[in-house]
């Protein structure tokens, strides 16, 4: 089994910040890709960014300039930084992650999510 619980959502108001993480725990040999993805109501779910077992990083162009991405391998969690919030960035984000659960099993996982909403 494996789960992983998000924290650090909450109400902030416009060009405030927060500070997401996403901790994994269970039947774990690795974790390769993590990822944070965002729902709005009457939204499909985005991709916001993304991060390699090296560290390599993606963002949607929304965020780029504003969301960090990071990992802590040693404590299986990922992390986003969110700054200049911006309305448009209400949603509950959701973690994802690729983890190796044996050598023949890879399991994509995700969080129950968190809200964040951003006031005007």
């Amino acid at each position: 089994q494996v789960q992983l619980v998000e924290s650090g959502g909450g109400l902030v108001q416009s060009g405030g910040s927060l500070r997401l993480s996403c901790a994994a725990s269970g039947s774990i040999l690795k974790i390769n890709a993590m990822r944070w993805y965002r729902q709005a109501p009457g939204k499909q779910r985005e991709l916001v960014a993304a991060i390699t077992t090296g560290g390599g990083t993606n963002y949607a162009d929304s965020v780029k300039g504003r969301f960090t991405i990071s990992r802590d391998n040693a404590k299986n969690t990922v992390y986003l930084q969110m700054n200049s919030l911006k309305p448009e960035d209400t949603a509950v984000y959701y973690c994802n992650a690729d983890i190796w659960m044996a050598t023949t099993t890879q399991r994509n996982s995700w969080g129950q999510g968190t809200q964040v909403t951003v006031s005007s």
